[in-house]
């Protein structure tokens, strides 16, 4: 038998239009030989469709879309696909929703199953919506070459990682098991449709974890992932087949659309593409697919951003360069009272090297006229002796507010998205401005720490062609110079942070594993820089900005945990860390 596993690429909500996608890569695996075709998870509606599941109407166009592609386009070639289905006995979820996938042959439904396990963690609320299923479902599918039937049993997603891929294994501890309900019903061949995110790692996790299977059950098992970027959320694709020797048999491309052709029996194994990709590739293209996405899905053509001469900004633009063509990206350099020469030439040769265009708007002028204001009205407030006098950061705040100012304006007259270019590191301390550096539709790095942007923009550097640029793109000083917000006479950011390898450290400790103070100082004791007063203020200006970061631009997910929807963590809180 031959296997389609059909990575596709769909816009939530665009019923028809993922639709016309499925009937197009219907079309090329039946013209290849496949006698079963299998998509993502929820590819009609595009995953995570959150509470458009509960708006009126959209069941029914799901499940109307559903029925026209599985009863038109299945001639001579089984189609499974993932749809939101009410739950058997209901209208329109008058009695629950179920994660459904639909298996369709010669224009008749042969079956359809509803996923068990319903992942609720990081960015995963399934349970907000969906009923969980209960039905183990094994489906027969012919094969045209011998003639054979094979029992083929149909998963989706989380039955098959049940949380291991995203170290939560113990949601599921007492959970039936949809693999071994599978085979234990004589399935030869396990397909699962997925729509998992992107997470930086994790794909060697799958790999592993579909192995096993194989392996332990003695069974084919194959895997297709959605891909292209929905929101904050990324999809590589990555579709992988193993067969029951724990052999590699068939590997789909990384973040793009594709069909991949798996047949069984299978002969031999094959080396995985995954493992022979660099962790800075695949990052790199998947900050690519996120920003080409979410601008072509809300409707942007074009991106603009501030240039600064730093890494942060080079490295965002450079990204956008590559997501949108170097003719749809614009620069503006900012130079205020304290900007270097080399911030202003770093930028331009940045540009040049990219192929986009840079402009100039100084505000200096601006800034004079600004505090010029707002001295006096100070002169009046601490007459009226409201409040206590704090330390002045308005100018360098003010600054910020006006390159952001500026930039939104730029949006407003031109229709481009503003990209912002803070990393995570900065984000998690609140080393960044409201209404400034932070103004923007789309943060790009917010889930990079900076040794990660320093990381990434050495790679490219070393490696243009992977890129998809003629050379370096980097200048190397912004890579060599010492990072600074220019908005103060000789400033560091280590005036303010301290050194960037023990902030990270601690951020990752602290934020992404979730490790409490003193577990930070017992896992660090001894190291440089890991001294408690510095642990302790890490993690107190952490937990001070988070409302900035509820104010944030929506970013990119790209590691385990990520600031943004899978972080929930209140503003107003009295919690000290122990």
């Amino acid at each position: 038998m031959r296997i389609a596993l059909a990575q596709t690429n769909p816009t939530v909500g665009d019923i028809s239009g993922n639709a016309a996608g499925m009937i197009s890569m219907i079309a090329r695996a039946r013209e290849g030989g496949a006698d079963c075709v299998l998509f993502p998870e929820l590819s009609l509606c595009g995953y995570p469709p959150r509470d458009l599941l509960l708006q009126g109407g959209f069941l029914r166009a799901c499940t109307g879309a559903a029925k026209s592609v599985g009863e038109i386009h299945s001639k001579d070639i089984t189609v499974i696909f993932g749809c939101p289905l009410p739950v058997s006995g209901g209208s329109d979820g008058a009695r629950g929703i179920a994660n459904s996938l639909l298996a369709y042959r010669d224009g008749r439904m042969v079956d359809y199953y509803d996923k068990q396990l319903l992942p609720t963690y990081d960015i995963f609320d399934e349970d907000r919506y969906f009923t969980p299923g209960t039905r183990t479902v094994v489906i027969d599918v012919p094969g045209r070459v011998d003639g054979k039937t094979w029992k083929v049993g149909l998963t989706i997603c989380e039955d098959l990682w049940k949380g291991e891929d995203a170290g939560f294994a113990s949601h599921y501890a007492d959970a039936p098991d949809p693999v071994a309900q599978v085979v234990r019903a004589g399935a030869q061949i396990i397909l699962s449709a997925s729509a998992s995110p992107f997470v930086l790692g994790k794909s060697p996790r799958h790999r592993a974890i579909l192995k096993k299977h194989a392996m332990n059950h003695g069974v084919y098992v194959a895997s297709v992932n959605q891909v292209g970027g929905d929101d904050e959320l990324i999809f590589d694709g990555h579709a992988a087949a193993f067969g029951p020797d724990g052999a590699l048999v068939a590997a789909g491309p990384g973040f793009a659309e594709a069909v991949t052709m798996v047949d069984i029996p299978a002969g031999g194994g094959m080396s995985d593409p995954v493992s022979q990709v660099a962790d800075e590739e695949h990052l790199f293209r998947a900050l690519v697919v996120g920003v080409r996405d979410y601008c072509r899905k809300t409707g942007f053509r074009s991106a603009l951003l501030g240039l600064s001469g730093g890494i942060d900004s080079a490295v965002t633009a450079a990204i956008a360069c590559a997501a949108l063509g170097p003719a749809n990206v614009l620069g503006v350099a900012l130079p205020g009272p304290y900007s270097s020469e080399h911030s202003k030439t770093d930028a331009y040769e940045l540009a040049r090297r990219l192929g986009m265009k840079c402009i100039t708007v100084p505000i200096a002028g601006m800034f004079d006229g600004a505090v010029g204001v707002i001295d006096p009205a100070m002169v009046a407030i601490e007459k009226s002796k409201l409040g206590e006098q704090l330390p002045d950061l308005a100018e360098e705040n003010l600054q910020s507010r006006l390159r952001g100012t500026i930039l939104m304006a730029i949006s407003n007259r031109t229709g481009a998205i503003v990209l912002t270019t803070g990393n995570k590191s900065e984000l998690a301390v609140g080393y960044c401005t409201l209404y400034g550096d932070m103004n923007g539709g789309l943060a790009v790095l917010c889930d990079l720490t900076k040794n990660w942007v320093y990381r990434l923009a050495r790679w490219m550097n070393e490696h243009p062609d992977r890129c998809g640029f003629a050379g370096a793109p980097i200048p190397p000083g912004s890579i060599e110079k010492p990072p600074s917000a220019e908005l103060r006479p000789n400033q560091t950011d280590q005036d303010s942070l301290p050194p960037y390898d023990v902030l990270d450290e601690i951020l990752h400790r602290y934020v992404e594993q979730r490790q409490s103070a003193s577990a930070i100082l017992e896992a660090c004791r001894g190291r440089a820089g890991f001294d408690e007063a510095t642990v302790r203020r890490v993690i107190r200006l952490t937990d001070l900005s988070e409302y900035k970061r509820k104010q944030a631009a929506i970013g990119l997910k790209v590691t385990g945990v990520a600031f943004g929807s899978g972080r929930r963590m209140p503003i107003a809180q009295g919690w000290k860390s122990p």
